[in-house]
């Protein structure tokens, strides 16, 4: 899309706003779906998306912006993206710049609806801050799930103060979610701990997975940083197959939403050194799986990776 095409949706909202009875200059937004029926919740991510809709339950209509697959990091926003932002009573998203471009069209939205950033439920002194990211954090708080299910609340109250009519409904919604979390919290926790502690070291494309392994006990490897914008450098393969082949790792693993080309170059490298690692599955960071798998739910994806994490590590 073209700037000058975003800038022509952009300054459309102050009058589509104001048919519907909104001051444009008063965040917060429109308190129910000019139609009448459901909430339109419109989320960045999947893993977002899922979380609210058990929150809504009925009462709203929750999308992703992002499908499977798909790398947030470098997410550009299309015309028809705008106009699905625009036409949402809610926007919810992650922050930490995971949605990269986007974060400019969410701070303009936020002057006219409500706009929430789940990572600000997360207190600054849990959040990571790597050294090659200096002066920003690690957006990746979903896989920790105990930090992840500290956006519940906010959610529910977002969606309330749209509905009042429903807030009982979002707030007994939200209690069971935050009881499927801390069970969820503590299987992951079970399941890491059948891997013996010289075999946790977790090798993937990129750092997603640093909060997964702060939080269980793994040690994580990664090719790229925090971010998937810059390509893994010659440098970047030599370090990580350095750790590969010291530490005898068995299994690497790709992600759905970064090609696999960078963890192939590491299979080749190793066997170069003489050390034979195999690609031990996919796991979904950045995105989770088909709607309508077990992948494409927030519990399942996180019951995948771990389970191919530890079948393949143990």
């Amino acid at each position: 899309m073209s700037k000058s095409s975003l800038q022509c949706v952009l300054l459309a909202f102050p009058s589509v706003l104001a048919s519907t009875g909104c001051d444009p200059g008063v965040a917060g937004g429109p308190a129910a779906d000019a139609s009448g029926g459901p909430l339109r919740v419109l989320a960045t991510t999947g893993m977002i998306a899922d979380v609210a809709a058990r929150i809504a339950g009925p009462h709203a209509r929750v999308e992703a912006l992002m499908g499977p697959g798909v790398d947030p990091h470098l997410y550009k926003a299309s015309e028809g993206d705008v106009r699905r932002l625009e036409a949402a009573v809610l926007v919810l998203y992650n922050g930490l710049n995971l949605e990269g471009k986007l974060g400019d069209i969410l701070g303009k939205l936020a002057r006219s609806k409500r706009v929430l950033a789940l990572s600000d439920s997360v207190p600054r002194d849990r959040l990571r801050q790597p050294p090659e990211f200096a002066g920003h954090h690690d957006p990746h708080v979903w896989f920790d799930v105990a930090l992840w299910k500290l956006t519940v609340g906010p959610i529910a109250r977002a969606l309330a103060a749209l509905d009042p009519a429903h807030a009982a409904d979002f707030e007994r919604n939200a209690a069971e979610l935050e009881r499927d979390l801390a069970d969820l919290d503590a299987w992951v926790e079970r399941r890491v701990a059948e891997v013996p502690a010289g075999h946790r070291v977790l090798v993937t494309a990129h750092d997603a997975f640093g909060y997964f392994g702060r939080r269980y006990g793994i040690d994580v490897v990664a090719l790229q940083g925090i971010s998937t914008a810059a390509e893994a450098a010659i440098r970047d393969v030599e370090r990580v197959v350095e750790v590969i082949v010291k530490r005898q790792v068995k299994a690497i693993f790709v992600e759905s939403s970064v090609p696999r080309r960078t963890i192939e170059s590491v299979v080749r490298a190793c066997a170069a050194r003489g050390h034979a690692v195999t690609i031990g599955g996919e796991l979904f960071s950045d995105a989770l799986g088909a709607a309508g798998t077990r992948e494409g739910t927030y519990r399942g994806m996180v019951e995948h990776n771990v389970s191919a994490i530890v079948g393949a590590l143990r």
